[in-house]
Parts: structure tokens; sequence; C-alpha cells
């Protein structure tokens, strides 16, 4: 979890949303999984922490509706202004930690990189008892190495990452200035271990699938009992 409070945190994503908001990253090598899992029909769906709003609008093209929320003004002001424009997907400055969750409305929401930043322990059960009866939870977040093998699948990644940014975007790393608020932003932050997360979620989402995948993410896909 982070240890940066919510205004630090805040004027972090305020400098990147100015810097490169909508380069390729290591996230968005993960959006088709999450897609193929975002249930159907989709009538409303949810995602918090929705930075400049590629999977937002990825998702505006499976759901009838899609409420985004983000805490960065920065990163809202450059998600609105994405083209195409999607009557169907609106953008709200929140703090998820804070926000309002409904009881039962969504069939689907989605968190992406913003699980660390806050305490899980507080944040699921809001986002288990926002969705309806048989509404899918989609995760995907940063995880620490536990082991050998995830020593190797880091190694195996550092590779396989310059070779995905240099396909997306022509370049092998990128920018010096991007890459000194990202590291400004990742300094002082932990993440979860894999085995942690599935003490969570036996714990607060029984029946989940949690998964580790290549470039240090980890997922959790989780179905509301019906």
């Amino acid at each position: 979890m982070s240890v940066k409070t919510v205004q630090q945190v805040r004027a972090d994503f305020d400098r990147l949303a100015r810097l490169d908001a909508d380069a390729w990253d290591h996230n968005r090598h993960h959006h088709g999984f999450l897609l193929a899992r975002v249930p159907r029909p989709c009538r409303e769906a949810l995602e918090i922490g929705c930075g400049a709003g590629a999977f937002s609008h990825a998702l505006a093209g499976r759901a009838e509706h899609v409420l985004a929320l983000d805490l960065s003004p920065e990163m809202i002001r450059v998600a609105r202004a994405r083209e195409p424009q999607r009557p169907n997907l609106e953008f709200q400055l929140a703090d998820a930690s804070a926000w309002p969750f409904p009881s039962e409305r969504f069939d689907c929401i989605a968190s992406i990189a913003t699980l660390h930043h806050l305490d899980p322990r507080a944040l699921l059960p809001r986002l288990r008892d926002a969705l309806l009866p048989g509404g899918v939870l989609l995760v995907l977040d940063l995880v620490s190495n536990e082991g050998l093998l995830d020593l190797a699948r880091s190694a195996l990644a550092v590779g396989v990452s310059g070779a995905l940014r240099l396909a997306h975007t022509g370049r092998l790393r990128d920018l010096k200035e991007a890459r000194e608020a990202w590291d400004e932003h990742g300094r002082g932050e932990t993440y979860l271990r894999l085995s942690k997360v599935r003490e969570i979620c036996r714990e607060l989402l029984p029946g989940s699938k949690v998964r580790r995948h290549l470039l240090w993410r980890y997922s959790i896909v989780w179905r509301k009992p019906a």
C-alpha cells in the first residue's frame, strides 16, 4: 500500500498526465485479458482510478454506460479529451477511498493499478457490495516477487518489456522526464505478494480467481453469486 498522502498521489498523477498520459505502459498489455472477462450483457460498469481513460474507452465499447473515477484533475481532463467521444462514458473527479459507492448497482467494476494506493481490506468489500448479483469484479495491480520463480519471471519481463515498448512506441524506454516522474511516484511504494492477495481474496471474495501475469502484475477476477 502506498505510504503517500492522497494529496501527494494526486500531485504525482497530475504531473504524469501533463507529460505523457497516453503513452503505452505495462497495464495496457493486459487490457485484452480484462475486457474478455466483462460480462455480457453489461448494462452499467464502473472503473476506479481510470487515469487517462484508455481502458474506460475500451470498456464503453462493451457496456451500455461506464462511470470512470480518478483522483487527478489532469488525468480527468486528458481522459475527457480523448477521441472518439463516447456518449455512454462519464468521467468524474473522485477519491475512491471516500466515494459513496452505491449498493448493488454495477454489472462490472474494474480497478487497474489503483488498489496498491489504498487499503484492500477496506476497499474490496465496498466494490463487492456495489456489484449486482452476478456482476464481475476485475482487478489488475502490481505485485511483489515471492521466491525464485518470481525472480525468474521478473528477469524475463525486463526483456519482454523492452521489446513491447519498442513495438508500441518505437523506443526501448520512456522519455527521460517521464521516467523521472514515475521513479519519484514509485519511491516508497510497496506492493502485495501474491500469497497475501490470495489470503485477502479467500476472506473477502471467496471463489475469486487470482493469477500472476508477466510485467509485474497480478489479476483478480470475481463473479458475485447470483
